[in-house]
């Protein structure tokens, strides 16, 4: 009966996030409200446990991000970032869309790509109103390209961290076995974009001849405050690249930076505390609580132990099974408390594989069936919800389809090619 209910509160919330009848954030809100009131959810453990509650490391990695970008965005640095790459682009959207979509795969195998996204997405937002054209394709690509591109490393992407830890991989492990089908994923993806978004990338010949006679230079506003706070974005970048070696959480680095950052800048700290997504921090914290009561219900261990049952000795089915079953449920429920959730089921299935080569392969065909499936539908993704998030507060608002009609083609394409790349290569 518990189950039960908690299906019927998150689906009838779900449909109510999907087809914006209602606020979403109300709508999580009296979701998890709901699931409290009818004791779906672990009580008071909900505020710590990190596998049937709310995920503190992630919504404080947010905040600190989120004020560290807060303070940059004073100095001018997303303006000339985005004159700079409208002149390198030669206003041409498509060349400019690859150029993003690159520099958001590439860097987020290094850092997490929820930073990557509220560092780049301002930028983006930015150099499309300089050309006057519409700048969500251009962040659906970025966060599409982001989720691909995370899933090359250990630290690239949440559900890597915690995979990792359960299965005893190494960051040398991720480069060797992940690395190789991200870059043929990205590569396929990038193609795909001309197709995806042709009717977007058109611009105004006008607006390019403007955008390529101003000095990127001249949007510096304050040289000085853009020194310091580099100092401090370099800092962090480099605690996240270690933060394995040094044993301190991403959330932390973040959250310390922050401070920092708040006491170089001498800006006004209302002012700082202005460029904070609150309604996004909220969001996550009520879909962190209506996915615990999925989790403390049984239902998602319900689905894994079916899904393994169903298999039974046959481990090409299993994988098979992981890569799809984890893209498809992984979508639906954010993809970090999902993979928690069935890492100890995957390890179950692991112990009985025939030889430890045949169960390696059984964490890497989760491993990218988790991160693939980050692009899936709006919530699936730390990333998808923050970027949404940033394009709605500058006015260029992203529906939870207009993102998922996208995010459903290329998770798709992308878990298909994981799944001929785990066939061919371990099977």
């Amino acid at each position: 009966m518990a189950a039960a209910l908690a299906v019927l509160i998150f689906v009838v919330a779900f449909f109510f996030i999907a087809t914006e009848k209602a606020d979403k954030v109300k709508t999580v809100l009296i979701a998890a409200g709901l699931m409290a009131v009818l004791g779906l959810i672990p009580g008071e453990e909900v505020f710590f446990s990190p596998h049937e509650g709310i995920d503190w490391n992630v919504i404080f990695l947010l905040l600190g991000m989120m004020i560290i970008v807060g303070v940059v965005k004073q100095t001018g640095l997303f303006d000339y970032l985005a004159i700079w790459s409208a002149k390198r682009s030669r206003g041409n959207p498509y060349r400019l869309m690859v150029m993003l979509m690159l520099i958001t795969a590439v860097a987020s195998p290094f850092l997490d790509n929820v930073t990557i996204i509220m560092l780049v997405a301002p930028v983006t937002l930015v150099v499309c109103r300089r050309l006057g054209i519409a700048a969500q394709p251009f962040i659906i690509a970025e966060v599409l390209a982001s989720n691909i591109g995370g899933a090359a490393t250990l630290i690239g992407d949440p559900p890597n961290i915690i995979i990792a830890s359960r299965a005893g991989l190494t960051f040398n492990d991720f480069l060797v076995h992940m690395a190789p089908i991200v870059v043929i994923t990205f590569v396929l993806f990038v193609l795909l974009t001309r197709v995806l978004f042709r009717s977007a990338l058109n611009t105004d010949p006008g607006s390019v001849e403007a955008v390529m006679a101003l000095q990127e230079r001249r949007a510096i506003r304050d040289p000085k405050l853009l020194v310091r706070s580099m100092i401090v974005l370099t800092g962090v970048v480099i605690g996240f690249c270690l933060h394995s070696v040094v044993h301190v959480a991403p959330s932390v680095i973040a959250l310390v930076g922050a401070g920092v950052m708040v006491l170089v800048s001498r800006l006004d700290l209302g002012d700082i505390l202005a460029e904070v997504e609150w309604p996004t921090l909220v969001f996550f914290m009520g879909l962190f609580v209506m996915v615990a009561g999925l989790v403390h219900t049984g239902v998602i261990s319900a689905i894994g132990t079916f899904a393994t049952e169903l298999v039974g000795d046959n481990f090409f089915a299993a994988a098979t099974a992981l890569v799809f079953g984890s893209a498809i449920l992984g979508a639906f429920v954010d993809n970090i408390p999902y993979t928690a959730t069935m890492a100890p089921v995957v390890e179950d299935l692991v112990a009985g594989a025939p030889d430890p080569a045949t169960g390696q392969s059984l964490w890497w065909a989760f491993a990218l069936g988790a991160d693939f499936g980050g692009n899936g539908t709006a919530v699936a993704a730390s990333a998808n919800v923050v970027a949404l998030g940033i394009a709605a507060r500058a006015g260029q608002k992203i529906t939870f389809w207009q993102f998922t009609k996208y995010g459903m083609l290329v998770t798709l394409l992308s878990s298909t090619i994981a799944w001929i790349y785990v066939w061919v290569r371990y099977f």
